[in-house]
């Protein structure tokens, strides 16, 4: 089951059909969509796009998030754990995205410290992979900002929407890396909520 997590300007609650109309209200601008596999234009896109991720979270393999923005009560982006496997230890953190309006806001090195805590912490994952489209070159900088190791990239992984080929550049944090990664996350999220003087 998904959990709640919460933070100082964020909260991930479990995604659910109930959040349609709130994620409606900031998912429909393509520069959110503009790299993923699927792409969301139509409220009918959007409500494949929660369904697909909820059958997936009952099979046991996801967990799928929504972003709340805590002082605005507000649904600001999702978010979920991919592909996890217990027996192994590892998941995908990824399918994130926030409204273009809060980019650069730090609600995202908040919510994958919320995230990777959960990994590491409570369930004792060995392995975190992120990956993303061989031209989000933001994404990738984003990533290895995070203290994410890049390992690679997939040639020909995917074939988007619009039929052109993506690679996808890989990355990962191991449980040994944690330490390090947590230290660096928490001095960006206390420097983020530090009073203006």
């Amino acid at each position: 089951m998904t959990p709640v997590l919460d933070g100082v300007k964020v909260r991930l609650e479990p995604m659910r059909a109930q959040h349609l109309d709130a994620l409606a209200e900031v998912a429909f601008d393509d520069r959110i969509w503009r790299y993923m596999t699927t792409w969301v234009k139509t409220r009918e896109d959007l409500r494949a796009w929660v369904e697909w991720a909820l059958a997936m979270e009952t099979g046991g393999t996801t967990l799928p998030w929504v972003t709340i923005l805590k002082e605005e009560n507000r649904v600001v982006g999702a978010t979920r754990f991919a592909d996890l496997d217990r027996r192994h230890g590892t998941v995908e953190l990824g399918y994130t995205w926030l409204a273009p309006e809060f980019h650069g806001a730090g609600l995202n090195p908040e919510a994958k410290l919320l995230q990777l805590a959960y990994g590491f912490e409570t369930l004792g994952l060995r392995r975190v992979g992120l990956k993303t489209h061989h031209e989000n070159v933001q994404s990738q900088a984003a990533m290895r900002k995070l203290g994410a190791v890049e390992e690679g990239t997939l040639r020909n992984h995917y074939v988007m929407p619009d039929g052109s080929q993506r690679h996808s550049v890989w990355f990962s944090i191991t449980r040994e890396e944690w330490p390090r990664v947590k230290a660096g996350l928490e001095a960006r999220v206390r420097g983020l909520h530090r009073p203006c003087a």
